[in-house]
This record gives structure tokens, C-alpha cells and sequence, in this order.
């Protein structure tokens, strides 16, 4: 007797089941996620909406950073960023990134000039369920309050400076701070606090442009001839100054050649009265060896010692004798005989 035949699923079959079921168990957990939890990034805060039921409407308490469950249809959270943002006036598009954008603020002065003006607005969300029951949910706060209230009132205190007025610093960041101030007045009951209003730049109009310039050039003509006339006055001073200088330097040089000559003259006396004293004590002292010889020759033997000297004298001397009479003698009285030879 045969045994009737079964057939079996093959083993791939059965695998391939497997993972169809897993992917549809994996699509259902991911639906039910994304459906029954609401992710709050670190940068965000949220606030709790019931549509349906006694609690329906904006409850307070604020949701911070991280996974919360949610019952779709009956419940949603809101978020909204905490961190510094940014309203920039600014048609050149080069504001920060994730800044809300919007065009630049054209203000007429006084004197019926156009400036326009690039204006940043920083702010943050201090309290979102006073945005949310005041403004309402997502970035309306942007487009319905902030853009809006900046824009009015910085056309208002900017427009109270003149053209000139812009290009004074102080002035120009006392009226964003004054702007900002009275910004802050008017947002603060929506839950939103005004960091800063900076001015980033400001453009003038042609013909304001151009007036400017020619002004900024005269100006620039006045300092320059204010300076040269700083810098004659100063190299005057200065010539002055070494003229002085150089005087001195003479008059010092003056009296240190006088204080040379009056040594010189001092040392020329001193040399010509020790020269004289010298001479002096020399004279003395020959006159007194002369006086002391004189006394010696006074004394007994003095002829004695005279014919010493006279001996010493003809020491050496040849002895000629010459006859005195007759023919060929020699009269020393007879002068005309004696220069016949000569």
C-alpha cells in the first residue's frame, strides 16, 4: 500500500517569510514611533496642545530636550527654538545662516535725503507658551511680530537722525539702543526678549553721496593745511630751539677760550716771575762772589795771588822781545807805524 505524498515549503521560501515579516514588524514599530513620540532637539522647547476632551486648548509648563509620547489626534507639542536668532535687514544676502531675511530699511532724513540702512535684530524666546497663546504656533512670531515691530520702530528713531548724524558713531548706536529698547517694551508680553539691534551698514543716495564727498574733501583740505601750518610752526620752534642751543654752545665756547688764555696768561706770569726770581738769585749771588773776591783781594797777599792769575793767564804764550831803538826798533806808542802793516 503507497503512502500518500507531502510537499514541503522550501527552506528559502520559509527565510524569505521571515524577513517579510520582520520588515512589516519593523514598519509598524516605525509608524507607531513616529506617531506616538515627538522629538525635542537641545536647542528647543516646546509646549503641550489638547485638541478634544475638558483640557482641550494651551497648556502651560514648557517640554524640554528629549523623546516624548504623544497620543495622535488628541494631543501635539510645539516647538520652538531657544537659542539666539537673528532679523536681518539686508537685501545683499549675505546675513548669518538660519537669519529670517528681510529687505533693508529706506529712512528720509530731514533734509529729504534717502539712507538705506542694513539693520540685525537678535532675539530669543524666554517664554513659548506666551508666544503660542499670544501669536500662535509655528514662525508666525517672525513674520507677524518681530519683522513687523522692528521695522516701524527703527524707521522711526533711525529717521530722527539727520544724514550727518549716521556718520557719528555714538550717535548711531544710541539710536539702535534706543530702538531696542522700546522693541523690547512691546515684544516682552509675547514672551520674547530683544538681545540686540546693531546697525550693520548704511548707504546714501547719489546726490548725497556726492555733496559728502566734496564735503569730506574740503575737510580734508582744512586738516591738511592746518597740519602744514602745525608742522611750519613746529619746524620754526624747532630752528629756534637749536639757534638757542648753538648760542649757548658759542657762548660756552667763548669762555672756555678765555678760561684757556687767562691759564695760559697765569702760567706765562708764573714762568717769567720764577725765571725772574732765578735771575735774581743768580745776580745776587754774583754780585755777592764779587764782593767776597773784592774783599780777598783787599787782603795781605792779594798781589801775590794777582800775579798767580796773570801767570796762569801767559801760560803757553811765546816771548818775543823786539828792540825799541835804532833802526828797526818797534815804538808801541807809534800808531802810524803800527797800521802800515795793516
Amino acid at each position: 500500500m503507497q503512502k500518500p505524498t507531502t510537499f514541503s515549503s522550501p527552506p528559502n521560501l520559509k527565510r524569505f517569510r521571515k524577513l517579510i515579516l520582520g520588515f512589516v514588524a519593523f514598519v509598524g514599530v516605525f509608524i507607531l514611533y513616529m506617531m506616538f513620540t515627538t522629538y525635542i532637539k537641545p536647542n528647543q522647547i516646546a509646549v503641550r496642545q489638547v485638541y478634544i476632551g475638558p483640557n482641550k486648548g494651551i497648556h502651560e509648563g514648557n517640554y524640554t530636550a528629549g523623546l516624548h509620547l504623544i497620543i495622535p489626534g488628541y494631543e501635539r507639542l510645539h516647538t520652538f527654538q531657544q537659542d539666539l536668532q537673528l532679523l536681518e535687514f539686508n537685501d545683499r544676502r549675505t546675513g548669518s545662516e538660519g537669519a529670517h531675511m528681510l529687505p533693508p530699511i529706506r529712512i528720509q532724513t530731514s533734509e529729504g535725503y534717502q539712507v538705506t540702512v542694513d539693520v540685525s535684530v537678535a532675539y530669543r524666546i524666554v517664554d513659548p507658551y506666551k508666544v503660542i497663546s499670544t501669536i500662535g504656533p509655528g514662525k508666525l512670531y517672525e513674520t507677524s511680530l518681530i519683522g513687523p515691530r522692528s521695522d516701524r520702530i527703527l524707521r522711526q528713531k533711525l529717521g530722527e537722525l539727520n544724514a550727518e548724524d549716521f556718520y557719528s558713531g555714538a550717535k548711531r548706536i544710541e539710536a539702535a539702543h534706543i530702538a531696542k529698547e522700546q522693541l523690547q517694551l512691546e515684544v516682552a508680553e509675547n514672551g520674547i526678549e530683544i538681545w540686540s539691534v546693531m546697525v550693520r551698514h548704511y548707504t546714501y543716495d547719489d546726490r548725497y553721496q556726492e555733496a559728502i564727498e566734496q564735503r569730506k574733501i574740503q575737510d580734508q583740505m582744512v586738516f591738511k593745511n592746518r597740519a602744514e601750518a602745525a608742522a611750519a610752526s613746529q619746524a620754526a620752534e624747532k630752528n629756534r630751539v637749536l639757534a638757542e642751543g648753538q648760542a649757548l654752545v658759542d657762548v660756552e665756547k667763548e669762555g672756555g677760550r678765555a678760561e684757556i688764555k687767562r691759564i695760559e696768561a697765569d702760567a706765562q706770569l708764573y714762568y717769567r716771575a720764577k725765571n725772574a726770581d732765578a735771575d735774581l738769585l743768580v745776580s745776587l749771588a754774583t754780585a755777592e762772589g764779587t764782593k767776597l773776591q773784592n774783599r780777598a783781594l783787599q787782603t795781605a797777599g792779594a798781589a801775590n795771588m794777582v800775579g798767580l792769575e796773570m801767570a796762569g793767564v801767559l801760560e803757553g804764550s811765546q816771548i818775543i822781545i823786539l828792540p825799541t831803538d835804532g833802526e828797526s826798533g818797534l815804538n808801541p806808542l807809534d800808531l802810524n807805524e803800527l797800521m802800515k802793516g795793516w
